[in-house]
């Protein structure tokens, strides 16, 4: 689950990592008394969305007074940002964060996100702060730095102090960078985040580090040990498939293509993607109705999947093992009497049950296509589509 940044400065402040003084405002109105309020010469406004490339879109505004801050905030909000992560429809501005300008010395980077090779934390961190870390990755990869988390030592001092030297810091920003260091850590485990990032961190004119930026994403699975984290969601910042999905406890997440499909169990669906693209097809989400899916799930299914108005075809592929066939069967030939169905539907099913599976499917009356194999499959549905 994805936080806005002034959500997220709220828990650093809770976790004691300095950030600027500000408030987020939904007017101007709202915005002018925040700046009112802050003991600042210079302000920061800053559209709040779930995407970075925000400055570069026009999403973050510098002016000198509260008058102005009042106007930035009125051009922002009901403005729609269109940066690298939002895609070509960009996202509507609704909330702004009025912040007190800060002194800035130097700008840097600093990550904390789970390294999946190797299943624990790493810490990453770059001189070259305010810039898109993918980039630095890619053109300057030597300027990244990183230090991996132990998760039965944690994290060490002497780590800090290595990062530090790395960044040309000498021993005295190197101990409050460690510190600093220490604390983000503590959050990233204390809240069980997926992803803390900081960009730019900066070093004041004081010599003091400051969260400038803040991007905070929490593991879901952990959710549940975090309760008023999650009343932190902002479903409009989420695909509105997406968020009927997670009503009904499906895994769903919207794509580019125009193939939708229906699976059970995440390695499945993954390869059964995979087979759309390599047939010359482009899939329209990933749907895992789970290993234990009920009929009332398939229909929910269904009906998101009916509701994707770029889905042109539908792929079902079932591996019948604690989700018999026959039992997905049943709830197929439901779900398509009670869901409008007007688009094609392929249906691959192997495992437990597969033939009293078939033999439903094809006794329903209804128009669906039995294939035979995940390769026969993928070539009838790309065939189906590329025929329009």
């Amino acid at each position: 689950m994805k936080l806005h940044e002034y959500q997220a400065k709220e828990i650093f402040r809770k976790w004691e990592i300095p950030t600027p003084e500000g408030a987020v405002a939904f007017s101007g109105i709202e915005a002018l008394q925040i700046a009112k309020n802050l003991n600042a010469t210079k302000y920061v406004v800053k559209a709040q969305i779930h995407a970075g490339g925000r400055g570069k879109a026009g999403g973050v505004k510098l002016v000198d007074s509260p008058e102005e801050v009042r106007t930035a905030t009125e051009e922002l909000i009901g403005k729609r940002l269109v940066t690298h992560q939002t895609g070509p429809e960009g996202k509507e501005v609704l909330k702004v964060l009025v912040e007190a300008a800060s002194s800035i010395k130097q700008e840097l980077y600093l990550g904390v996100l789970v390294d999946r090779n190797l299943n624990r934390p790493v810490i990453m961190a770059s001189a070259e702060g305010g810039m898109e870390i993918e980039e630095v990755a890619k053109q300057s990869p030597e300027k990244i730095f990183k230090e991996w988390i132990d998760p039965l030592v944690g994290f060490r001092s002497f780590q800090g102090m290595k990062l530090g030297f790395k960044l040309g810091f000498d021993a005295k920003l190197s101990r409050k960078l460690t510190a600093f260091l220490g604390k983000l850590v503590k959050l990233f485990e204390g809240v069980d985040a997926s992803l803390t990032e900081i960009n730019p961190l900066v070093l004041t004119e004081e010599d003091e580090f400051i969260a400038l930026d803040a991007k905070l994403t929490l593991d879901d699975n952990g959710l549940a040990r975090h309760p008023d984290l999650a009343e932190l969601r902002d479903i409009t910042e989420e695909d509105p498939l997406e968020v009927e999905a997670s009503k009904h406890n499906l895994n769903y997440i919207k794509l580019d293509g125009n193939i939708g499909c229906m699976v059970n169990g995440a390695g499945l669906a993954m390869a059964t993607m995979d087979m759309i693209k390599l047939s010359g097809a482009e899939p329209a989400n990933f749907l895992d109705v789970g290993g234990g899916a009920s009929a009332e799930m398939v229909e929910n299914a269904f009906r998101i999947l009916m509701s994707d108005k770029n889905v042109k075809a539908v792929l079902i592929n079932i591996f019948g093992g604690i989700l018999r066939c026959d039992t997905l069967a049943t709830g197929v030939v439901e779900a398509a009497k009670k869901v409008h169905v007007d688009r094609p539907i392929i249906i691959r099913l192997e495992g437990t049950n597969v033939e009293e599976g078939r033999k439903i499917l094809n006794e329903s009356g209804l128009d669906f296509q039995v294939a035979d194999g995940m390769k026969d499959a993928s070539e009838k549905i790309v065939s189906i589509v590329k025929s329009f």
